[in-house]
């Protein structure tokens, strides 16, 4: 095998990619980057039944939104097989012995079955070779002659996994139909695509003897394995799971989440660099990322973390690079107002983003007059304990101070403070009144700055139709 590091990412177009299968994707691109190697994408279509359409252009569209760039592919197992590329090795194995044409109908393979329990046996079809199997002719399945022997394989997340020769069996290595199964197909390509690291989701550990025993009956040195564990559901009690709502990676696109959050939440599911840094760079990873450091257990999936560091990328990011990847997240009204007010808005907001999404929610009350709302007051926990002559005091005398104000930031942080002493009342009533009269929201962020960017005119228009309503 080469020295030459190479990897690659061998998803079967079924469906949509959730977290799981893209942080193997992610996993293997940052080995092939920090070593200067290759990184391949290949398409898995062997099974035409299962096959989803679009779901190819999906895997790409995928990979390129995260920026993990392919070197070579996409490479597609269907074109291969037109090729003749497997069946030529296939007859490789015919040639010396290690394949043979499968004779058996499926009714007797359940007879098989059935008297391996009945006398309390597990099921091994190599029990059952033919003496003298017909010649090979694509009619029948072609199976693979296997060699029953014990295997230590050093596995770079796993450590040593180490299984008897009871695991090993005669599995099928090209069906009736034509095609390989993935069991034979991903060793050929990996051979003759010279995959230095396999790195895979650890469904397929129970499989790696059998893949062990292929790889020396083709006379070829397997390449260094990578299992990596489970992405566990928010429970952490089951695998995630399509059937369990895991998403489409490209709906946390189109909420708005920046691909290199998605990136760094992706390669700390699992692994971090032994410290307790959280909130990585591209090329941070590329440069710290180690497959020995990638827990052994299961990584939970939280949603939450996700928000979080998607929040911090957002927040490092400066206001002209932000205002261009929120373009097309406005709420309608905003196309009323130009550029300066809009990346004023986003200062205002930045803080507070954990996905662009959001930004009409946050910001509608910035571009537009919402209806006064009587709950906010009434439901407020505060609030509710003063009468509506109460209330309307105090909005009267805020309304009197911020009228001399400038409402530049400071001049207004200095008359809210000033607020407090007069009527004596704390920031959560006080300050939660003025919020709700300018902003029509339960919660918005600073009282002040969010006022300078209304401006004084529809700051003091807004408390007054709030006095109104009281």
């Amino acid at each position: 095998m080469s020295n030459k590091v190479s990897t690659r990412f061998a998803p079967s177009p079924t469906g949509f990619l959730h977290v799981g299968g893209m942080r193997t994707a992610l996993f293997a691109w940052l080995v092939a980057r920090q070593a200067g190697g290759q990184f391949i994408l290949r398409i898995e279509d062997t099974d035409q039944k299962r096959e989803a359409v679009g779901a190819a252009q999906h895997i790409i569209d995928c990979l390129n939104w995260l920026g993990l760039d392919f070197d070579e592919g996409p490479i597609y197992q269907s074109q291969r097989v037109k090729e003749g590329i497997y069946k030529k090795c296939a007859q490789k194995l015919i040639d010396s012995g290690r394949a043979y044409a499968d004779p058996y109908t499926q009714q007797e393979v359940i007879e098989f079955r059935a008297q391996a329990k009945a006398n309390k046996q597990p099921f091994l079809y190599r029990n059952h070779r033919p003496d003298n199997p017909p010649e090979w002719n694509g009619s029948q399945p072609l199976r693979f002659k296997s060699e029953s022997k014990e295997y230590s394989t050093e596995d770079l997340v796993m450590g040593k996994l180490a299984t008897g020769p009871e695991v090993i069996d005669d599995f099928i290595l090209i069906k009736s139909d034509g095609f390989p199964t993935y069991n034979f197909a991903h060793i050929v390509d990996d051979l003759e695509m010279a995959i230095s690291h396999v790195i895979r989701g650890q469904e397929f550990i129970s499989s790696l003897p059998n893949y062990r025993n292929l790889h020396e009956a083709l006379g070829e040195e397997p390449p260094v394995f990578a299992t990596v564990p489970h992405v566990l559901n928010e429970q952490g009690n089951k695998k995630l799971s399509k059937r369990d709502g895991a998403k489409d990676i490209l709906d946390y696109q189109k909420e708005g989440y920046l691909p290199e959050a998605m990136v760094n939440f992706l390669a700390t599911l699992g692994w971090n660099d032994g410290t307790e840094q959280e909130i990585f760079s591209v090329s941070e990873l590329i440069k710290k990322f180690d497959l020995k450091k990638v827990q052994k257990s299961g990584a939970h999936f939280d949603e939450h973390r996700l928000k979080w560091i998607n929040g911090s990328h957002i927040r490092n990011l400066d206001i002209e690079k932000l205002y261009e990847k929120v373009e097309g997240y406005w709420p309608e009204p905003a196309k009323n107002y130009d550029r300066e007010y809009k990346k004023r808005v986003l200062v205002l907001v930045q803080e507070r983003l954990k996905y662009f999404s959001e930004l009409p929610e946050l910001t509608k009350f910035l571009f537009e007059d919402l209806p006064v709302n009587p709950v906010l007051i009434s439901s407020h926990k505060q609030l509710k304990k003063f009468s509506k002559g109460e209330l309307k005091a105090m909005l009267e005398q805020a309304k009197n101070s911020l009228e001399q104000s400038d409402f530049t930031i400071d001049d207004l942080t200095s008359r809210l403070n000033d607020l407090l002493e007069k009527t004596g009342q704390k920031p959560a009533v006080l300050f939660s009144l003025i919020r709700i009269a300018t902003t029509q929201s339960p919660a918005s962020p600073a009282l002040a700055e969010s006022m300078s960017v209304l401006g004084k005119d529809l700051s003091l228009k807004r408390i007054n139709r709030q006095i109104k309503a009281l």
